[in-house]
């Protein structure tokens, strides 16, 4: 893996924030548009061969759920903080769910995270 490619889903279309950091620390990065973004997540990281996927809805887990139960991807849901985030991407987790959290600090660090533990640079 040269670049990582970064696909984030939002239930209320949003994750701008989220993707901004997460192009800052070298991320090619695909916010899904439109409302309920979360549930194509799967879809569109399996369309662009994607490494890492985050979605965001109030409880953090539909989109994340769909992403594994239909493409296999190793998930983890129900996250409100980076520490948590991060603590699952060492857990081997590559697409993240998260309670509504569009912030660029949040991009950052998880792609520095996922970077670090899958060995590929800026």
């Amino acid at each position: 893996m040269s670049v990582l490619k970064l696909v984030i889903g939002d239930r209320m279309g949003k994750g701008q924030k989220v993707g901004a950091g997460a192009e800052t620390a070298g991320a090619q990065v695909t916010v899904i548009p439109g409302m309920a973004a979360d549930m194509k997540l799967g879809d569109i990281m399996n369309q662009q061969e994607a490494q890492m996927g985050i979605s965001f809805c109030g409880s953090g887990g539909a989109g994340a759920i769909t992403a594994q139960t239909k493409y296999g991807y190793k998930c983890r849901y129900g996250m409100r903080s980076v520490e948590e985030g991060i603590t699952a991407i060492n857990d081997g987790c590559v697409v993240l769910g998260f309670g509504f959290n569009d912030k660029e600090e949040l991009g950052e660090k998880l792609v520095k995270a996922f970077m670090a533990k899958h060995g590929i640079s800026a």
